[in-house]
């Protein structure tokens, strides 16, 4: 029940979504006269436009059906996209950090099960917090070994590199011991700081946000990068962002 309540959103796409790609296969293939399935892909709408808002076969029962069918679920589709923009931006009503805001404190377990209080070295050192989907996934993979390729450049700036996800203490002990991670993983298992954060969702709430923030040594945000895709960039952006710091 857990499960669906989290994924309900991706759950309703799925659901729609599947007959209303039977429906407008079964549209398309009479539209354009063909059998091939290879209509479905083509890059063709014009007469699919004309055909799903006119009656452009007015003695052809099986166009009229399809068509019926095919507005339906797309209206219902449609109207469910917008409640979903209306109603996510709603529920992202958790305070966010964005640029200057002050760096709340807070205090998790390492990869090696010890206590790690931020409040021990905000002020002191600049920071670079990432927070990251899943261990050892392969776009966290290479986030993750591009921190550990750069630790040096990241030292030079007077920076700390902090990872943050919800896996436990232990997948994180492996997660660093196989990839030769030699900065700070934290296991946020309730999801605390990332809600503490304002980190959102991505892809209809279905996976945990990937945001790096750059924190200054006096606690403030001084940049955030935000991108599930481009999990390298995210060390190219905080050093960018290093370079300029005093």
């Amino acid at each position: 029940m857990d499960f669906i309540f989290k994924n309900i959103w991706f759950i309703l796409f799925v659901a729609w979504g599947l007959p209303l790609t039977y429906y407008r296969s079964k549209f398309r293939k009479i539209v354009y006269q063909t059998d091939s399935w290879m209509i479905n892909i083509k890059p063709v709408f014009f007469k699919e436009i004309k055909g799903l808002f006119g009656n452009i076969f007015p003695d052809n029962n099986a166009y009229k059906k399809f068509r019926n069918f095919y507005l339906f679920y797309l209206t219902i589709y449609l109207l469910l996209f917008i409640t979903y923009l209306v109603f996510d931006k709603n529920s992202e009503k958790m305070e966010k950090l964005v640029l200057g805001s002050s760096v709340p404190t807070f205090e998790l377990n390492d990869q090696n099960g010890k206590l790690f209080s931020l409040a021990s070295v905000l002020g002191k050192k600049n920071l670079v917090i990432y927070f990251y989907p899943k261990d050892d996934s392969p776009g966290c993979t290479k986030e993750a070994c591009s921190f550990r390729d750069q630790f040096e450049v990241f030292a030079n700036a007077d920076a700390i590199i902090i990872g943050i996800s919800a896996q436990s203490v232990e997948s994180h002990f492996e997660f660093a011991k196989k990839h030769r991670l030699n900065y700070i993983l934290l296991s946020d298992t309730g999801n605390k700081v990332r809600k503490l954060f304002g980190v959102p969702s991505s892809f209809f709430g279905l996976i945990p946000g990937r945001v790096t923030y750059v924190i200054n040594k006096e606690g403030k945000v001084a940049y955030l990068f935000d991108s599930q895709i481009q999990a390298e960039k995210h060390v190219d952006e905080a050093l960018r962002i290093l370079k300029g710091l005093k």
